[in-house]
């Protein structure tokens, strides 16, 4: 009797496109699976005569992903530019407005550690796809085959994608004014794509700086890509003991930012968010505000006193790209570090976020912590805190439907005042701001979320939610 083949694992082409473990999930195989459903989609729905850029970070197996997704597209007859060294997703976004292409497709796992690696695809805007491209995408992929044509190598361009990124991010910020300014910055792209972009950009401009964790490791030193504490604590150690006056951090593939000011104090996303959104307005610049669920209430009370509208959004930021196609939303924001402003592309973009917050401190003459604590002086106390929850499936599925389905009227020792479900269950408390309780789409964890008046509130709050959690 002949072997039964077996059956190919079902993919899911999500929110910001597939993601698996290298080995496990993110297999050759599975790669020409995605990448001919890709191609499916592009020759079907797109022009293509520009052709299509393929980018990657700096993972395991990312460059040869990188090259068989390109083979796959120009099976399909279409033309790609694949980048010639690892490279930050923003910049691959930046290189499909500058070279008008039908899209993009990135080979990373963002922030995830270092076993995970994926696909994003970019769509020919320059940013997340949309539900409805992939909704496409997603039914070609469970046709669950691969295109069975032979690659065509003279389609395949090797660009270098740096520069012309680059010379667009020397138009958008004052990089004069920060090195007149002297500040000095340490910069962690945390082994990731964004090694030596900033670190170019301050050396042709004179500003002082020094570089970590800036060389290719797929391990990322042990550390999990993602710029918040803990694994921002080498970063702190650097700025205080040189002296130096603040740390800019980027993710694994540099569209999410993290910072650390002079005294190795974290400042979150949400201060760096309000931090330039209050630059925007008092330069001038007036437009709606788009965050998603999970980010501060701060904005509101920046956009209220300005009289600008806030939008507020599910997680994940191609809801905030969406707005920014179709109304005036000058700068969008998330939770985990992903801003974008529409004066460059409906995009998360960690290192123009780094260089905006530069150039804040270069025009105010003032220390990150001080413009933090006057941010707090202006617009009242608010401190963020997330924990994740490593957890069994089926118990993570009962905390789901624990929070989902039952009316709380205290949480811990304080009064639930109000309740909304836009993406997960977040909890309005008395004179304790609020909680979110939403399961991850990307990870196997549930994620808590609380912003408070007080830091040690704020992890009192986060403490009884997770006390439910552990004991539905």
């Amino acid at each position: 009797m002949r072997p039964r083949k077996a059956k190919a694992a079902t993919l899911h082409f999500g929110t910001d496109g597939w993601r698996g473990v290298i080995g496990r999930d993110f297999t050759y195989d599975n790669i020409r699976r995605v990448a001919s459903a890709l191609a499916r989609y592009f020759v079907e729905f797109e022009d293509t005569r520009a052709g299509v850029v393929v980018g990657y970070d700096t993972r395991f197996l990312s460059p040869e992903a990188a090259r068989t997704v390109a083979e796959v597209l120009s099976a399909a007859g279409l033309r790609v530019y694949l980048a010639t060294q690892p490279t930050p997703t923003p910049t691959v976004s930046f290189a499909v407005r500058h070279l008008k292409t039908a899209g993009a497709v990135m080979i990373t796992a963002s922030h995830n550690p270092y076993r995970w690696n994926g696909i994003k695809l970019k769509a020919r805007y320059g940013s997340s796809a949309s539900q409805r491209i992939l909704t496409e995408v997603a039914c070609f992929l469970a046709q669950d085959s691969i295109l069975p044509l032979p690659p065509q190598p003279r389609l395949i361009e090797s660009v270098d994608l740096k520069p012309a990124y680059l010379a667009r991010l020397r138009e958008l910020v004052n990089l004069n004014a920060i090195a007149r300014a002297g500040f000095r910055f340490i910069i962690d792209p945390m082994y990731g794509a964004g090694a030596g972009y900033l670190r170019q950009l301050f050396e042709m401009h004179g500003i002082p700086h020094q570089e970590i964790h800036a060389w290719r490791d797929p391990l990322f030193g042990g550390l999990h890509p993602e710029p918040i504490p803990p694994h921002l604590h080498e970063l702190s150690l650097e700025v205080t003991h040189t002296g130096f006056d603040a740390g800019l951090a980027m993710d694994g593939d540099a569209d999410r930012v993290g910072a650390i000011d002079a005294s190795g104090n974290f400042v979150d996303p949400h201060k760096i968010f309000s931090l330039v959104l209050k630059s925007l307005l008092e330069r001038g610049e007036r437009g709606d505000v788009a965050r998603t669920f999970s980010a501060t209430k701060m904005v509101d009370r920046i956009a209220a006193r300005y009289g600008v509208r806030v939008h507020e959004t599910p997680i994940g930021f191609k809801y905030i790209c969406e707005l920014m196609l179709e109304q005036n939303v000058m700068i969008g924001g998330e939770e985990s570090g992903g801003i974008g402003l529409r004066a460059h592309l409906p995009e998360r973009d960690g290192i123009l976020t780094s260089l905006l917050l530069a150039e804040i401190m270069a025009s105010a003459q003032k220390p990150l912590a001080e413009l933090v604590a006057q941010l707090a002086a202006e617009f009242g106390p608010h401190h963020f805190a997330r924990v994740d929850l490593e957890l069994d499936p089926k118990q993570k599925q009962r905390a789901v439907a624990y929070f989902a389905q039952n009316v709380l009227n205290k949480i811990g020792d304080w009064t639930v005042i109000g309740r909304e479900d836009l993406d997960g269950v977040k909890f309005h408390l008395l004179n304790a701001g609020w909680v979110l309780v939403r399961a991850s789409g990307t990870e196997p964890i549930l994620r808590l979320y609380a912003e408070t008046p007080a830091p040690e509130l704020t992890q009192r709050v986060l403490a009884s939610v997770e006390e439910l959690v552990r004991t539905c």
